[in-house]
């Protein structure tokens, strides 16, 4: 599948707006990987794991063009993000929140019709005081801990929940859920592991629908999906699982602009520390972001952006608010002050970054900042 986005700004030409990078997220390839992802796990549905402001890109943007084709369970981390989506959102859409509600939370969650899921006993009797407070049902969502040790009712809880469940009649349970800690990894003992605890679990509350796939959980196979899976980075473009193909498409494009450049001799020292030595005279850009920006320091002398698919390495420590890159390769006059070089485009994943910061590429694109000027397509 086709995973490049075309930016308005061709690389290498002048930045005519005058901001020194451009993110540009295209609203069209989302939601094409939506509906990839709803053909996937049809007749299950597809929700939206939204949390972090949907991975850096605009949770306001993202949950609209995601709810046009369909999407109406949105998921976020914090009850705080619930609050400032909900709001944009149509009255048929539910948004839950993963880490469940800390206490003093729960009239608010209860008022604004929010879902919490729950991850302990403790969280589910307040949950429960608060709907006999109102004199109502409350809905919630019901996580177990199936290997993971993160979230989740923990297996020594798991009587005590289905005690309080039959004995307070208060609470709505939508579905019951866990998180696979390995589907990027299809090859892992620990999906099947998660697999047949769920199972286990899903026999002991027989009454209660599964939502239990995640972006790599999908590609797993059918006995992963129950009714609803929640995938993430995969709506964003990046590669549900290690190792093999990406079949979504890239939604993310990121030019950055020069701010300066310079011919330096052999010897000279580039960067803070002087880290990296000029080998032989060299052609110089210094591009306008840095660690400060969402391209972490661990890319020193070690990643690289590009212009015309020519790769022109990081020379150098990264700074704060820019890094220096090498372009002898290209012609001479090639780049110049507010000439744009790609560092995220058809040369270079999120995935490709994120090996060269020895990271992953959810910490790449949710650590991309806001000082770019933000292009939605």
């Amino acid at each position: 599948m086709d995973g490049t986005i075309q930016a308005k700004r061709q690389v290498g030409t002048t930045a005519t707006g005058g901001a020194s990078g451009y993110l540009t997220i295209d609203l069209a390839a989302l939601a094409r990987n939506y509906e990839r992802l709803a053909a996937e796990v049809a007749p299950a549905r597809v929700a939206a794991v939204v949390k972090a402001d949907a991975y850096g890109l605009g949770a306001d943007r993202v949950a609209a063009r995601l709810y046009e084709h369909g999407c109406r369970h949105f998921f976020v981390a914090q009850f705080v993000e619930a609050l400032r989506l909900q709001p944009m959102l149509a009255t048929d859409a539910k948004v839950y929140v993963l880490n469940g509600l800390q206490p003093g939370n729960e009239p608010a969650c209860a008022e604004h019709g929010i879902v919490p899921v729950i991850n302990s006993l403790e969280q589910l009797r307040r949950w429960s005081e608060a709907a006999k407070a109102l004199g109502r049902k409350l809905t919630a969502a019901l996580q177990f801990d199936t290997g993971m040790s993160r979230l989740g009712v923990p297996p020594a809880e798991r009587a005590a929940i289905a005690s309080t469940l039959k004995a307070d009649a208060n609470i709505d349970v939508q579905f019951i859920m866990s998180h696979l800690a390995s589907a990027d990894e299809p090859e892992s003992d620990q999906n099947g592991s998660q697999l047949a605890e769920m199972n286990r679990i899903t026999a002991e509350f027989p009454e209660y629908d599964l939502c239990f796939a995640n972006s790599g959980g999908i590609f797993l196979g059918k006995p992963y999906h129950g009714v609803l899976a929640r995938p993430g980075i995969a709506l964003y473009g990046g590669a549900p699982a290690a190792a093999r193909p990406n079949p979504m498409e890239a939604v993310v494009r990121l030019d950055v602009a020069v701010v300066q450049t310079r011919t330096v001799p052999a010897g000279a020292r580039v960067g803070y520390s002087g880290t990296h030595i000029a080998a032989a005279e060299t052609r110089l850009a210094t591009i306008a972001a840095g660690y400060a920006d969402g391209l972490p320091r661990s890319l020193s002398d070690r990643g690289a952006v590009y212009c015309d698919g020519i790769r022109l390495p990081i020379v150098g420590r990264v700074s704060m608010d820019s890094i220096t890159i090498d372009i002898s390769a290209l012609p001479q006059d090639r780049l110049h002050l507010s000439g744009l070089v790609e560092v995220l485009g058809p040369s270079q994943t999120l995935e490709d970054i994120a090996r060269d910061a020895g990271t992953i590429a959810y910490e790449i694109l949710t650590g991309l900042s806001q000082r770019y000027e933000r292009q939605y397509r």
